[in-house]
């Protein structure tokens, strides 16, 4: 069955495959992780095909910042509940690194985060597909922000909040 996921705000079939899906189909995008790019970039470059990787929690952005313009898409993969550190990896390859292409979240991610996600700079996100219905919803859980981001994972950007007065 092909993966569903949630791709500016709609829900898509995935036409990225990772390596072990790719066998069968050696023409089409393919996603590989930081360390096999690292080791073998030609033999992902012959391909011809749209280059993804997938970054863990413990890479740094600037490690892949000489080929960012050789990814059509980039992953941040999230462990679990507690780990952050993609959010980071978001916000570096969007506001300091300049990355245009799609930027998705994948691992452990829920309904719940997907607004904080977008705000980063997310805009394709691996769920859960029994959320993948609903979750759309989450891109307007919130009309205002306190805290400055570039929400390019949003379709409209926020209005600074204003505080309640005491």
């Amino acid at each position: 069955m092909p993966r569903r996921l949630l791709r500016d705000r709609q829900i898509v079939i995935d036409e990225w495959l990772y390596v072990a899906e790719a066998a069968a189909d050696a023409s089409a995008p393919l996603i590989v992780t930081f360390d096999q790019w690292q080791m073998e970039p030609d033999t992902w470059l012959e391909r011809g095909s749209p280059l993804g990787v997938v970054l863990s929690a413990a890479h740094k952005i600037e490690q892949l910042a000489p080929d960012l313009s050789r990814f059509a898409l980039i992953a941040a993969e999230f462990s679990g509940p507690s780990e952050g550190r993609g959010y980071t990896q978001a916000r570096l390859l969007r506001e300091r690194w300049n990355f245009k292409g799609e930027l998705r979240a994948t691992g452990y991610v829920r309904r719940d985060q997907l607004f904080f996600m977008a705000r980063c700079g997310f805009n394709s996100f691996e769920l859960p597909d029994a959320d993948l219905e609903d979750a759309y919803t989450a891109f307007s859980t919130f009309s205002a922000a306190y805290q400055p981001s570039n929400d390019l994972g949003l379709a409209v950007k926020l209005q600074p909040g204003i505080p309640a007065s005491a």
